[in-house]
């Protein structure tokens, strides 16, 4: 099956490509005994459960197959939505056996058909497909559409800790809630990974910005632009938060409902945890929506884009290497102490000090 990645290598003879590899190097690049090796290295679970049931393992080297990549993987993000899927509560079918893993970096040694976007040798990030599955391995397979290029001012784990926080935070801002110079919006957990990205969004976007965190987070999510900061455990932002355009949820439950009389008529609550009542919604004269985040290489191009040109910065916590996947997954559970950042389990190898 490999055999077809190494066709690629024909397009070596097409005059119209340039690559920034000499063609020794670039020839060296696709021999399947050193680049593409025939097995990889996974974090895999046969049975749904805790961490206990993640091992890793040696797996074939998947091929892409139409509008896919294969991805030398460098780093892969570590979310919420991993530990879900590991005890078997996704609400896609998830077939046994699987790799874990969605957010991705690396860069690609070989494409399926009609991918015209990407060729071999590219640094990309993103997410590897619509089941938030495979990442966690030295090789993974791509949608075309679900990945960009990397953006060129930050390395592979930073990279890596992107794409589905940010997308989701992009999304709900402008492709939901219409975010406008101008305009006003209230971030509910403006310290969470997505709540981070929203400030830096809507702020760059030139709206004001109000958010919710606690005191100890106040001065951090002031460093990523917001204008009001309203610790949730000695205030109530409905004393504070007047007319906004849009409410960004990203908590839920009674904040969600109590986030109705803040917005002027027209305006939006658009949630990333759960439904919001449409009687209430209704009866301010709003749109409320629940949204589950759709990462698209258009998304995440933009998002490149705004990062390169400054102003918008990622929160790296601790790094692990494939082989500790037990001990992050654990953190998840809460077993382990949490800290601050996102999580990103690296590929390379570990160094002898």
């Amino acid at each position: 099956m490999l055999k077809k990645l190494y066709l690629v290598a024909a397009t070596l003879t097409q005059p119209h490509l340039t690559f920034p590899f000499s063609s020794r190097r670039y020839f060296k690049m696709l021999k399947p005994s050193s680049e593409i090796p025939a097995n990889t290295l996974a974090a895999r679970v046969h049975h749904f459960g805790g961490p206990e049931n993640i091992v890793v393992e040696e797996i074939p080297t998947p091929s892409p197959e139409r509008a896919q990549v294969l991805v030398k993987v460098e780093a892969a993000g570590v979310g919420p939505w991993d530990g879900w899927i590991r005890g078997g509560n996704s609400v896609l079918p998830q077939p046994l056996p699987l790799t874990l893993g969605s957010d991705l970096s690396g860069v690609v040694v070989a494409v399926g058909s009609d991918v015209s976007d990407f060729k071999v040798g590219d640094g990309i990030f993103g997410v590897t497909n619509k089941r938030f599955t495979d990442a966690y391995a030295h090789y993974a397979i791509a949608q075309a559409d679900m990945i960009a290029i990397k953006p060129a001012s930050l390395d592979a784990i930073e990279a890596a800790s992107i794409p589905v926080i940010a997308v989701t935070a992009w999304q709900g801002l402008f492709d939901h809630a219409h975010v406008k110079a101008g305009q006003t919006v209230l971030i509910h957990g403006g310290a969470g990974g997505v709540g981070a990205y929203a400030i830096q969004f809507a702020k760059k976007a030139g709206a004001r910005v109000i958010t919710t965190s606690s005191a100890k987070d106040a001065a951090y999510v002031r460093t990523l632009g917001a204008d009001v900061v309203i610790d949730y455990n000695s205030e109530r932002f409905e004393a504070i938060a007047k007319d906004v355009d849009a409410v960004i949820d990203l908590v839920g439950g009674d904040t969600q409902t109590r986030s109705f009389p803040v917005l002027k008529q027209g305006g939006f609550l658009i949630s990333a945890v759960s439904a919001p009542d449409q009687d209430l919604a209704k009866k301010h004269g709003v749109t409320a929506m629940f949204f589950l985040v759709d990462v698209t290489s258009q998304v995440l191009t933009a998002i490149a884009k705004q990062i390169d040109e400054g102003g918008i910065t990622t929160n790296v916590g601790p790094i692990f290497q494939l082989d500790k996947v037990k001990d992050v997954h654990e953190i998840l559970e809460g077993k382990r102490p949490r800290p601050g950042g996102k999580i990103v389990i690296t590929m390379a190898p570990q160094t002898q000090s």
